[in-house]
């Protein structure tokens, strides 16, 4: 009899990892993973959040479903507050926010109340380069132009991309621009443009400008004036880069705090608290994705880029905005200040 209880409470101590291994990747068989995208449908954010929706459940134990569902509204802002304060916490629901949520509560503190640092990284596509383009019927090709022209651009929200970024170069450089907001997303942006209600629009994703609108580029609709990213894109050799205008080192420092989250241009992001092994299911599940040879091809097809950044790298970088000096946060404060 003893010999047999040992025999039993050793396969039971060899089985109980193995078995609560399967329970724990069986937690996905029959759900449906929500996938909150934080902009409008139509725009690149939109279309990479619903390509790894297509192609993501075949890489997680039990193969759920992945319903995209857009939330736009406020700059993105929707959205993460939604994930991280409504969302379950248990890995059926996951966002693909706007790159700038690490530094949206030191910008926009009164609308951008959470903790950053609480959200759990899953993994970016790619990372970016935003450009600031000028439609061509304005004959704008360099920021020295804009020092004596002026140009409206579109823009979602002051404290988003598209009016960020501008508000940083006219209080950097002195260039006269002026916001127009109120569009839903990017795409509104750029019909804005097409239609001549704005001039310019900036914050746009190259790769996004690349994919979704390359007759625009072959046909010189559009002049490219500055990149706006802490490295210029290697097809861009020749457009300045927003580093270039930093004359100081707070400048320098400022910018790089304002320009880090470029480098997790597309972040899929899951909430607070979700439990660590699910969280490894689905790191484990995103980079598989982006192995796949489906996925490559449908990505391929849509113009988008595949440079995949992992959700450790981009914890990494969510962790580092935090550890920026005051001094550098209230400068990269003021050269965004809309006055």
């Amino acid at each position: 009899m003893k010999k047999a209880i040992t025999v039993l409470a050793c396969g039971l101590a060899l089985a109980s990892p193995v078995m609560a291994q399967t329970a724990e990747q069986s937690f996905f068989a029959g759900k449906t993973i929500t996938l909150l995208i934080g902009y409008a449908a139509g725009g690149t954010y939109d279309a990479t959040a619903r390509l790894v929706g297509r192609h993501m459940p075949r890489h997680i134990p039990g193969q759920p479903i992945m319903l995209p569902q857009n939330l736009p509204g406020s700059g993105g802002i929707k959205t993460i507050l939604n994930l991280y304060s409504v969302a379950p916490r248990d890995g059926t629901t996951l966002g693909m926010l706007s790159r700038s949520y690490p530094i949206e509560p030191v910008f926009n503190p009164q609308t951008a109340k959470y903790d950053p640092k609480r959200f759990i990284p899953i993994g970016s596509t790619s990372n970016e380069v935003s450009v600031a383009v000028v439609w061509h019927t304005r004959g704008i090709h360099s920021i020295d132009q804009l020092m004596t022209q002026e140009i409206t651009t579109g823009a979602t929200g002051v404290t988003d991309d598209t009016g960020r970024f501008p508000t940083l170069l006219h209080n950097l450089t002195g260039a006269k621009i002026r916001l127009v907001t109120g569009y839903p997303g990017g795409n509104n942006v750029t019909m804005a443009m097409e239609k001549g209600e704005v001039d310019a629009r900036f914050g746009w994703s190259w790769g996004s400008l690349k994919s979704r609108s390359k007759s625009w580029l072959d046909e010189k609709k559009v002049n490219i004036i500055v990149q706006m990213a802490l490295e210029k894109a290697p097809d861009l050799p020749d457009v300045p880069l927003i580093m270039d205008f930093a004359k100081t080192d707070i400048d320098r420092k400022a910018l790089e705090l304002l320009f880090s989250s470029q480098v997790m241009a597309w972040p899929l992001v899951a909430p607070p608290d979700v439990p660590a092994d699910r969280i490894a299911i689905l790191r484990k599940a995103f980079e598989a994705t982006m192995k796949d040879a489906d996925f490559q091809a449908d990505a391929k097809k849509l113009n988008i880029d595949v440079e995949p950044v992992t959700g450790e790298v981009m914890q990494a970088l969510v962790a580092r905005v935090s550890t920026f000096e005051r001094a550098v946060v209230d400068r990269a404060l003021a050269l965004t200040e809309v006055k």
